[in-house]
């Protein structure tokens, strides 16, 4: 009897070690297809679908200094860069304040030159104002609702000003201003990949120069003085801009009904 309780006991030893065995390499087959799965699901599915391929990470080497945290986006009119985002809002920025400076010149202003100027800054921002509208629209970008602190500054400038010294101030500020985004916008028009984008700054390439053109015929021009220090207005007593000559001579030429000789 011991005999044959020792070989079934042996038996059973044996089947349960095949047992145990076909056990352990199910096991690790089962953890091994859970290993290979699991990156798969996590890395290759929604997620990464959802993640900006084109959007560099915010304070990354690689982000531009003016980016304004959102990188590079994909539009159904081409990328939106950074640049191209600031370009859009410092065009709304442009006429949030050009156009109450304007109206006020075409009030103001004393010479025919300045109302002149003042009435080419209300048209060409009224216009430019109602496309940047809706190139903020088309593409998303949040566009400001008030003139900056520096512009509401040079509001101010202009509010306090009188006489020809408001004159000179008007005609300094805003083709010093001009001047400094003409820049901008040439780079914007050679660089962006955006059609809409690119139709701005066209718009605003051509208004930009007119308003030069037009405060640059004023006469009041200081180019010495387009520097980066914001021009203000002349104490009393200083020298003012000598006023245009009547039909743009200078004061040096005869006057038409001058026929005196010239030595």
């Amino acid at each position: 009897m011991l005999s044959i309780r020792r070989t079934n006991l042996g038996g059973m030893s044996v089947a349960s070690r095949h047992v145990m065995g076909t056990g352990i390499v199910i096991g690790a087959l089962a953890l091994t297809l859970i290993a290979l799965l699991i990156p798969v699901r996590s890395f290759g599915g929604a997620g990464a679908a959802a993640a900006p391929a084109l959007s560099p990470a915010p304070g990354s080497a690689s982000a531009p200094a003016d980016d304004d945290g959102t990188g590079v986006m994909n539009t159904a009119f081409g990328p939106l860069t950074p640049q191209d985002r600031e370009f859009v809002r410092k065009v709304r920025l442009a006429g949030l304040w050009e156009l109450p400076a304007g109206r006020q010149a075409q009030e103001r202003g004393t010479r025919r030159s300045v109302r002149t100027a003042g009435e080419h800054l209300v048209e060409g921002h009224t216009e430019l104002d109602r496309r940047v509208l809706e190139v903020g629209e088309a593409l998303g970008v949040e566009l400001p609702d008030r003139p900056s602190g520096q512009q509401q500054a040079w509001l101010d400038q202009l509010d306090r000003a009188q006489g020809p010294a408001y004159e000179g101030l008007f005609v300094q500020l805003l083709r010093r201003a001009h001047g400094k985004v003409f820049t901008l916008v040439a780079q914007v028009r050679a660089q962006t990949r955006n059609s809409v984008v690119r139709e701005l700054a066209t718009d605003a390439n051509t208004t930009v120069l007119d308003h030069i053109a037009v405060l640059e015929a004023s006469g009041l021009v200081d180019f010495e003085g387009l520097a980066d220090s914001a021009p203000t207005a002349a104490p009393p007593g200083a020298a003012r801009p000598a006023a245009p000559s009547p039909a743009g001579l200078s004061p040096t030429d005869p006057s038409p009904t001058d026929t005196r000789p010239r030595k």
